[in-house]
C-alpha cells in the first residue's frame, strides 16, 4: 500500500496501526511506515482557516452521516484517523493521524489522542486527558485503552503503555515505562510493558527513593508510582456508569 491509499483505509477502519493478535497487541509496521512516508511527501500549505501543516494530512470533515458529534469550539481530527459511529468530540480536542476511535467513546475537552493511539468502545477520556502518540519507531506498540476503560481527568498515559478492558485510572495518574505500578490487590509489582489489568482500579501513589541516593533518602523524598487499590465492583461500575443520552 502506499501513503494515500494506507490514510484513506485508516480513516475507514479497514486498517490498524496497531492490532490485537492472539491476545496481544501488535504494531502494524506497515501501515506506521505509510504514515511516515505521508509525512515526507507532505509539503507547507496555508489552510483557508490560516492553519499551516503538511499539505496531505488535512483535519477531517463530518457529516450527520457519519454519525460522529464533533462539538463546535477548536478541536481537530487529523487526517488518518478513524472516529466510529456514536463518538463525542468535545472542544478543543485532538485526535492525530493513525489513531483509532472506535463507538461510544467520549472525547473530553482539553484532551489529546495521539498518533496510532488505539482507543476502544465506551471509553472515557475525561478533560485534560493526555493519550499519548507512538509513531517512531515503527515497531512499537502504540498506547492502548480497551473497552469499556475509565480514564479521570488529567491522567497521562504514554510510550505504548497498554490499559486493558474495563480498567478505571483515577485523575492525575501518570502512567509511563518507566512508572512502576503496584498491585496492591495481588501484592505484585507489574512488569515493564505488562498491561493495566482488566478492570483495576489504579490511583496515583509514592514510593521511598532507593538508597543509592542517600542524600535524597535523608531528605525523605519520594517518586511517583501508581498502584492498583481494588479491582472494579457494582459500586465503582454504578459510580462511573456513563449516560446513553449524552451519546
Amino acid at each position: 500500500m502506499n501513503w494515500q491509499e494506507t490514510l484513506d483505509l485508516l480513516e475507514k477502519g479497514m486498517v490498524r496501526s496497531a492490532s490485537k493478535i492472539d491476545g496481544k497487541w501488535v504494531a502494524n509496521t506497515e501501515v506506521k511506515s505509510a504514515i511516515l512516508a505521508a509525512f515526507k511527501a507532505g509539503e507547507l500549505h496555508q489552510f483557508p482557516n490560516g492553519f499551516v501543516d503538511k499539505h496531505n494530512l488535512p483535519a477531517r470533515e463530518f457529516t450527520p452521516a457519519d454519525k460522529v458529534r464533533l462539538v463546535p469550539g477548536g478541536s481537530s481530527v487529523r487526517r488518518g484517523a478513524f472516529v466510529a459511529q456514536g463518538v463525542i468530540i468535545m472542544p478543543p480536542a485532538y485526535i492525530n493521524v493513525g489513531a483509532y476511535v472506535d463507538s461510544g467513546t467520549m472525547v473530553d475537552s482539553h484532551a489529546l489522542v495521539g498518533s496510532c493511539a488505539q482507543i476502544g468502545k465506551n471509553v472515557h477520556l475525561s478533560a485534560g486527558v493526555q493519550i499519548g502518540g507512538v509513531l517512531e519507531p515503527v515497531g512499537q506498540t502504540p498506547v492502548v485503552i480497551e473497552d469499556n476503560a475509565f480514564i479521570g481527568a488529567g491522567a497521562v498515559i504514554v510510550e505504548g503503555v497498554q490499559v486493558s478492558e474495563g480498567a478505571v485510572i483515577a485523575p492525575g495518574v501518570v502512567l509511563s515505562r518507566s512508572i512502576p505500578v503496584y498491585d496492591c490487590v495481588k501484592e505484585r509489582v507489574l512488569e515493564i510493558g505488562e498491561p493495566i489489568p482488566p478492570y483495576a482500579v489504579v490511583v496515583t501513589g509514592s514510593r521511598p527513593v532507593s538508597k543509592n541516593l542517600g542524600w535524597a533518602q535523608t531528605q525523605g523524598l519520594t517518586l511517583r508510582c501508581a498502584m492498583i487499590i481494588k479491582y472494579k465492583d457494582a459500586k465503582t461500575s454504578a459510580a462511573l456508569e456513563l449516560e446513553s443520552c449524552l451519546r
